[in-house]
């Protein structure tokens, strides 16, 4: 049948309005609102801080007073790499962060492979248990443990009161136990050991004992088993552990502020902080710059190692049996090895800092000395300065600032993550979906302090219609949103890939909208991934301090800056208490979440 213009015309529309349909689904509208907001929100703002490295900034002046601000310029490099000060500003806090990270995740991995091959390969008792007591610490802040460290070790050589061992012995700890690389990387290690743990005891979980035992049958000995059949096959998950505690423990602020700052012993986020915090902004984002470098270069590193490895299968069509070792009457030992260390990481540190909070004088600690001013004391009663926690304006404001913080953070990854995994998930396999899910996940593995510099650098200014956002709770909402939509958007696609595309297809032919869709049928399927990834934003935003540090003011304050501020005013007593607040929260909160899930699970139902 010969074409006619009419039918040509026809022909042409039909397509464009496929076409038109196409783009206007749904998935296709939030991929496209999705990928302008994430290039916006953390492919710019790294330009951004390129950019500003490469300008002249107002404390430039007094080292370039020809210059103008906002011309281009070399200044901060040279300053920073190779002029008289490099040493201070680059090369010692480098070295620092190198020891401190190295030494960290050397122990992290150590304990968590040990931890991970207890539970599921030996039978101990109560495994479930030991499985739940071994992730605790984890819910805490990184830095509680380095305060609890202070309070038990702190020495005379910064005046102020002493700490527990000195009135315990009448011995003054020598300043590199109370202070420095040591205290950092032990207390940085009893935190992230959790990472660790998790991932190995996953991959040791699917490797098959019965490889191990054709090793034995060929006369293998248990270290040449372990060596040349179970290393190799766990080898990437032991690099993703490498990967995620490195990255995580050389971005920390918290714990090398308390540990380090002190004694002027700076990595480079205490190094970001001090920049900036003396106007030396400039110099600041090039040190962040060299963190997010070095995270990415570890991640290159870490890719091509295992890229490059032979492929080990250990699952297949049959079944994984794995041997479970018994440890006899020493499995008791072990258990009770574990508790220790649940008391060592958790009820130690939480009890030094109650007792602390209870002390009418710092470094007394005789019953006498016992007092709950700092609980529920007014200003004057005994301190004629700070009132106690109930009474404390400063501590009740932050209190509900964290609060609001955390669930207007919850709240949010959880919309966005889900919107992501949903786009993702139903263009699975096309590059936008690729891209999606890459652009999400690269606020992980930016240092918090590196992150929080480049957005002072973005948002400190007006963005064409937006105001400058520098000083305003809104913004530390959006910064908290975006480092943690990896994990809501991880559990989300986790999630929505569960769900077979069956279901919405059969609501669609039956006229349901999309909305009514997702209310209906995807949300209550996958409401499971998306509450844990809330949980999991909620939790992580409560405790933060190395991502808003240099965005918190005095109107924004949250608790984790407020502990830090006494810390800097040294007064301990507030410290424990509003650390002991903090925690009392997180772990109150994290049961009114898993119990309000378990309602939704009941109505849903």
């Amino acid at each position: 049948m010969a074409l006619t213009e009419g039918n040509i015309t026809g022909i042409r529309s039909g397509r464009l309005r496929r076409l038109g349909g196409a783009l206007m689904s749904p998935e296709r509208v939030i991929a496209i609102i999705m990928a302008i907001g994430l290039a916006f929100l953390v492919l710019v703002p790294l330009l951004e801080l390129l950019r500003e490295t490469l300008t002249v900034q107002p404390y430039d002046k007094a080292y370039l007073p020809n210059a103008t601000e906002g011309d281009l310029t070399t200044f901060h490099y040279e300053r920073v790499f190779s002029g008289r000060m490099s040493a201070a500003l680059f090369y010692k806090p480098f070295i620092h962060s190198l020891i401190t990270a190295t030494g960290a995740t050397v122990f992290c991995l150590v304990l968590g492979a040990s931890l991970a091959w207890v539970v599921v390969r030996t039978n101990v008792p109560f495994r479930e248990a030991v499985n739940t007591m071994i992730v605790v610490p984890y819910m805490l802040p990184s830095w509680v443990m380095a305060l609890a460290w202070l309070t038990f070790f702190k020495n005379d050589r910064l005046g102020g009161s002493s700490g527990v061992f000195v009135y315990l012995f009448g011995v003054q700890p020598p300043d590199w136990l109370a202070f420095g690389a040591l205290p950092i990387i032990i207390c940085l290690a009893f935190h992230y050991y959790v990472y660790a743990y998790l991932i190995l005891s996953g991959a040791l979980s699917t490797v098959d004992s019965q490889l191990e035992e054709a090793g034995a049958i060929a006369g293998l000995s248990r270290l040449r088993q372990f060596l040349s059949i179970t290393a190799p096959l766990v080898l990437p998950a032991l690099g993703s552990a490498i990967v995620m505690t490195f990255i995580r423990v050389v971005g920390s602020f918290g714990t090398p502020a308390v540990l380090g700052m002190p004694v002027r012993y700076f990595t480079l986020p205490t190094q970001i902080y001090a920049a900036i915090g003396s106007r030396n902004v400039g110099d600041g984002y090039l040190l962040a710059l060299v963190l997010v470098l070095m995270a990415i270069l570890f991640i290159w590193i870490n890719q091509r190692m295992i890229g490059v490895r032979k492929s080990f299968v250990t699952m297949s069509g049959k079944g994984v049996r794995t041997k479970t070792i018994d440890l006899g009457p020493a499995r008791w030992l072990v258990l009770g090895l574990v508790v220790l260390l649940l008391a060592f990481t958790v009820i130690l540190p939480i009890g030094l800092l109650l007792l602390e909070s209870l002390s009418k004088t710092a470094g007394n600690y005789d019953l006498s000395n016992l007092t709950l001013h700092y609980w529920i004391g007014e200003r004057g009663d005994v301190d004629a300065i700070h009132p106690g926690v109930l009474h404390n304006p400063l501590i009740l404001g932050a209190a509900w600032n964290s609060i609001r913080l955390a669930f207007s953070v919850a709240i949010l990854t959880g919309v966005l993550g889900f919107l992501l995994g949903y786009v993702v998930v139903r263009t699975r396999g096309t590059f936008a979906s690729k891209s999606l899910e890459m652009s999400a996940f690269l606020p992980y593995i930016f240092p918090s302090v590196a992150f929080g510099a480049i957005y002072i650098g973005m948002f400190s200014r007006p963005i064409g219609p937006f105001p400058a956002l520098y000083g305003t709770f809104f913004l530390l909402v959006l910064i908290s949103s975006v480092k943690n939509l990896p994990y809501t958007s991880r559990t989300g696609i986790a999630a929505l890939l569960q769900i077979d595309k069956s279901l919405e297809e059969a609501a669609r032919t039956q006229g349901i909208g999309w909305f009514a869709r997702v209310r209906r049928i995807i949300i209550p399927l996958a409401s499971s991934g998306l509450v844990s990834g809330m949980l999991l934003s909620f939790i992580g935003t409560m405790r933060e301090l190395s991502l808003i540090i240099l965005l918190v003011t005095p109107s924004t304050a949250v608790l984790a800056s407020v502990i830090y501020t006494y810390q800097t005013d040294d007064v301990p007593q507030l410290i424990g208490a509003a650390t002991l607040l903090l925690v009392l929260l997180v772990i109150t909160f994290n049961i009114l979440f898993r119990l309000c899930f378990k309602n939704a699970k009941l109505g849903f139902a």
